[in-house]
């Protein structure tokens, strides 16, 4: 779902910025567009990060877990994802505080359109608590056992013959 909050993001990007194109051609003034754009780049940032982390699409530098027996394999990923939970559980606090305080002091955006800056930073809050889950889904995983779903799908597009992500 986050995904396809993302591509929505991504495909109103689109139609707004042609739309300005076009606009300023016949004398139609577009001033908060650039506003409204740059919120859902954000948006389509933080909306997809949970996404292309289950399927492997972070950047991931894999030159020393290749060397190592399985089990210290999963010993290096156990300590990488107890990392990354703190880090994205940090992040994702502090942008939920920051949302939080945004709304509760009824802060505006400094643009052209004086919209509740809460309204744009909640995709912010959203896609960081929408990593953390995934995170932590990943370390149960491997706590469980298992191999990381994002290391399962690299290898299954390889199986394919797909090596495009690895460019």
């Amino acid at each position: 779902m986050a995904a396809a909050l993302g591509a929505l993001c991504i495909a109103l990007i689109c139609v707004l910025m042609v739309a300005q194109s076009l606009g300023r051609q016949f004398g139609i003034t577009t001033g908060a567009v650039n506003d409204i754009v740059s919120w859902l780049c954000a948006a389509a940032a933080f909306f997809t990060m949970a996404h292309a982390f289950k399927h492997g699409d972070f950047v991931r530098v894999t030159l020393l877990l290749e060397q190592l027996q399985p089990r210290g394999r999963r010993a290096l990923e156990l300590a990488s994802l107890f990392v990354a939970v703190c880090a994205v559980g940090y992040l994702a606090y502090w942008a939920c505080r920051f949302t939080y305080q945004s709304w509760e002091f009824n802060e505006l955006a400094q643009g052209l359109l004086p919209l509740p800056i809460w309204i744009p930073q909640s995709s912010f809050a959203l896609g960081s608590v929408l990593l953390l889950i995934a995170v932590v889904d990943e370390l149960v995983i491997v706590l469980r056992g298992g191999v990381p779903t994002f290391v399962r799908l690299v290898e299954e597009r390889h199986a394919q013959g797909d090596f495009s992500s690895d460019l």
